[in-house]
C-alpha cells in the first residue's frame, strides 16, 4: 500500500484501531511452568523469547501453547533431552524483548527461538528498524547467553485476523508481510540466524476467542514446524548439538 493512501486512510485506521482495542477481550497468558525438561538423550538447551504468542495467550496452559508443542516435538524429532526456558511477555515489541532478556538474564542455551513482530507492526515500527532490533536481540543472545543460533518465527498472516475490520486488516496485513520479508532477507545474510516460513490455516476456528491471538491448532502447527527446522537443520546426529 502506498504511503499516500495510508495517509489518506489514517483517520479511519486510527478510529478502527481504537474501537477494536476497546471491544477486544483481554486474554491472560497461559498458565504453567516456564521452564522444564522433556525427552531422553543428549541434552539440548533451548530458550524461547517473545510476546503474547510466545507466552501462550489464547490457550489455558503452556502444554497447549507454543512452548509445549515445540519442546515435545523437538525432543521426539531430535531424540534428545530438551532443557527449556520461556522468557515472554504479552504486548512487547522486539526492542522491549531485548530489554526483558537483559533484565531476566536467562539460562545459557544452545538454540533460541524468537516469536515477535506483531507489536512492532501495531506500534508502527518500520521494517528496517525492526530488523535492526532483531539483530541486536540475536547478538545479545549469542554474547550473553551463549546461543549459537537464533530461530525467528514468521509474522502471522495478520490480513486474516477475524478481529480486525477492513481496511485496518488489509493495512496491518501488508505491514506484517513487509516486516516478515525484511526479516527473511536479513536472516539469509547470517549463518547464526534463521527465519522459518510456516504455512498454516487461520480461520476463526483456529484462533483464540478474541479473534486476534492463536488457538491451540495454530500453536501446534508453529511449534511442530519450528521443532522440525531445529532438528533437521541445526542439530547434527553425531553430536546431538
Amino acid at each position: 500500500m502506498s504511503l499516500a493512501l495510508k495517509l489518506a486512510l489514517a483517520p479511519l485506521l486510527v478510529a478502527q484501531a481504537l474501537a477494536t482495542r476497546r471491544r477486544a477481550p483481554v486474554l491472560p497468558e497461559a498458565e504453567g511452568a516456564r521452564e522444564g525438561r522433556v525427552g531422553e538423550g543428549e541434552r539440548l538447551a533451548l530458550l524461547i523469547v517473545g510476546d503474547s504468542s510466545a507466552a501462550g495467550v489464547g490457550v489455558a496452559t503452556q502444554e497447549e501453547a507454543l512452548a509445549g508443542h515445540l519442546t515435545r516435538t523437538l525432543a521426539s524429532e531430535a531424540q534428545c533431552r530438551v532443557s527449556w526456558q520461556l522468557v515472554a511477555r504479552s504486548g512487547i515489541t522486539t526492542a522491549q524483548a531485548l530489554e526483558l532478556v537483559r533484565q531476566v538474564r536467562p539460562m545459557p542455551a544452545e538454540i533460541a527461538v524468537a516469536v515477535l513482530g506483531v507489536n512492532d507492526v501495531i506500534d508502527q515500527v518500520s521494517a528496517a528498524r525492526a530488523v535492526q532490533q532483531r539483530a541486536a536481540l540475536a547478538d545479545w543472545l549469542r554474547q550473553a547467553a551463549g546461543v549459537r543460533h537464533v530461530v525467528f518465527a514468521p509474522l502471522p498472516p495478520v490480513h486474516r485476523f477475524p478481529l480486525l475490520p477492513q481496511p485496518l486488516r488489509h493495512v496491518m496485513g501488508a505491514d506484517a508481510r513487509a516486516h516478515d520479508e525484511a526479516v527473511a532477507r536479513w536472516a539469509a545474510t547470517r549463518d547464526d540466524v534463521s527465519h522459518v516460513p510456516i504455512e498454516w490455516q487461520l480461520g476463526p476456528e483456529h484462533m483464540a476467542p478474541d479473534g486476534f491471538h492463536p488457538g491451540e491448532p495454530v500453536y501446534r502447527a508453529i511449534g511442530e514446524a519450528l521443532a522440525r527446522h531445529i532438528a533437521q537443520r541445526l542439530i547434527t546426529p553425531e553430536t546431538g548439538s
